[in-house]
């Protein structure tokens, strides 16, 4: 065969493997909103970077006629490219080419990405849209998925990995990217759940369709499962986009800093009238932290699940950071079981990545109930409190209004050795909140004052219980505001050294910032062990 020959033969190899699984099959996927693999490649990448690898590779399978079926590629798309600059391995499942389905030998195609991809310390970034394990192939399709998930937890920690549901990802299919880093999920054309509708109403005689069991609005809202929600494939791979921008390459890298006009030292004087006279009125966290941050922008994770609790990446003065804050607005701010959960797997993301934690706290105690003990909050609870322990990076936190309780020790508190912690003038630091603390220290006092009132009350006449209400109402505001003078304010922490300063709202912006210059060098370790035993 003559060079000019061969060189014809590649490209019409080339021509065939980018075929997919043909015009008709593409055009049907695209009627149901969703773009091919390459065109999601495209979008992913930075304008003509992608390198691909494997792209001649077929399946081995020789039974139910499969011998006669091979696709170049075998229905996945892997290689590399580089987002903002900078290298990320990617894969994709072609839908058009036997459904996207695993085989052994596209398996083996994402174990090889992944395993370079930890040798040379890259994201990887997973483009899912697959009907689960080719059945032809039997127990080696199924081999090659628990190939995957060793990969995806080796990787854990060392580079950061991304998951977009992009269309169907069932049965054992889900594990992987559930093990990954952040998942996102498309309104319309994605789903993911470990058994599907038919087989629930057969075992269960439940009648679920597959966005109520799995859809994107189910992950991000009640399971937790996903981080992100967007409208289509070109939103979802925006956002996968913007997210890499937040992050280092691995774990051993700093996160990438970018140049600010907006002032390390801007001082923001709305902060010091923004949290409302009455301790039990609500307010939006999410206005203190754009206040605060660069630009006004808090990229929010998890944002429609547990949202009592806000959790994100923002930037201070160029330097990626991630934030934990309560949520006034939503549940008074009260940790619950799913709270706590979001915030414990973010802030274990965040030390992993060498991404300084910013804690802006208001939080009155954890969600009181039968449903939260038997659920468990003990446990779960126990888990934020494990992950800011644990966690090694720059640590900062802002008491805003309200730290009562336990909450106050789990919401990085200075004795989890975080580096600084700032309280405003309005917060207020104790055991329980005054109102509810006064029927326990002054318990005696009230019962003493009543039976004073009857004392002096005609023989035979008793008070009433509107009359004993008036009495108690009365002096108990008294001891409220005693209490909240003496104990529900920063300054008794402060004399404790357990708060390093009470600063004007207006000021945060600039001691955060200075702080986070100052702990840039910050080396800090924990006991050398095999790992701990976080309370899964």
């Amino acid at each position: 065969m003559t060079h000019a020959a061969k060189i014809a033969e590649l490209a019409a190899r080339h021509a065939i493997a980018e075929e997919g699984g043909g015009p008709d099959r593409r055009a049907r996927e695209r009627a149901a909103g969703k773009l091919s693999a390459r065109e999601r490649i495209d979008l992913l990448l930075d304008e003509g970077t992608f390198e691909e690898t494997d792209k001649f590779v077929t399946h081995r399978a020789t039974d139910f006629g499969m011998d006669t079926q091979r696709v170049p590629g075998d229905g996945f798309i892997t290689g590399y490219g580089r987002v903002h600059g900078r290298v990320v391995f990617v894969f994709a499942q072609d839908f058009t080419v036997f459904g996207g389905s695993l085989s052994e030998s596209n398996a083996a195609k994402i174990v090889k990405i992944m395993d370079i991809a930890m040798r040379v310390g890259a994201p990887v970034v997973g483009l899912n849209d697959s009907g689960g394990a080719r059945i032809q192939e039997g127990v080696v399709s199924l081999a090659g998925y628990t190939d995957i998930f060793l990969r995806n937890t080796l990787a854990s920690g060392v580079v950061p990995q991304i998951s977009a549901i992009l269309g169907p990802c069932a049965g054992g299919a889900v594990y992987s990217p559930a093990i990954t880093d952040f998942t996102l999920m498309t309104e319309s054309t994605s789903y993911m759940f470990v058994t599907g509708p038919d087989v629930i109403k057969t075992v269960t005689h439940e009648d679920v369709t597959k966005a109520e069991l799995g859809g994107a609005l189910t992950h991000n809202e009640i399971s937790g499962v996903a981080h992100f929600m967007s409208h289509d494939d070109q939103e979802c791979l925006a956002t996968v986009r913007e997210l890499l921008g937040f992050l280092p390459s691995n774990n051993l890298d700093d996160p990438p800093r970018r140049p600010t006009q907006d002032p390390a030292a801007r001082a923001d004087t709305a902060l010091d009238a923004i949290i409302p006279a009455e301790s039990n009125q609500p307010y939006d966290m999410v206005d203190v932290i754009t206040r605060i941050v660069d630009d006004g922008y808090l990229f929010q994770v998890h944002e429609h699940y547990a949202r009592n609790l806000v959790v994100g990446f923002a930037r201070m003065d160029g330097r990626p950071v991630g934030i934990v804050a309560n949520q006034p607005a939503f549940l008074a701010g009260v940790l619950d079981i799913n709270a706590s959960v979001k915030g414990a797997r973010f802030v274990r993301f965040c030390d992993a990545f060498n991404i300084p934690l910013i804690t802006f706290e208001d939080v009155p105690g954890f969600m009181p109930g039968v449903q939260q003990e038997h659920g468990g909050i003990i446990r779960h609870g126990a888990k934020l409190l494990y992950a800011f322990a644990e966690a090694t990076v720059p640590k900062l936190t802002v008491i805003t209004r309200k730290a009562y309780g336990g909450a106050y020790c789990v919401m990085s508190s200075k004795h989890l050795r975080t580096d600084l912690n700032l309280a405003w003038p309005t917060a207020e630091i104790a055991v329980m909140g005054p109102e509810g603390a006064v029927n326990i220290v002054y318990k005696r006092e009230f019962d003493l004052t009543l039976r004073r009132a009857e004392a002096v009350m005609p023989q035979g006449v008793t008070l009433s219980e509107e009359q004993k209400l008036a009495i108690l109402t009365e002096i108990r505001q008294e001891k409220v505001d005693e209490f909240r003078e003496r104990f529900a304010n920063p300054y008794v922490a402060a004399e404790r050294g357990y708060i390093d300063a009470v600063i004007r709202p207006s000021e945060t912006r600039r001691r955060l910032n200075a702080a986070l210059d100052m702990l840039s060098t910050k080396r800090d370790r924990n006991p050398a062990k095999k790992h701990g035993n976080i309370p899964l």
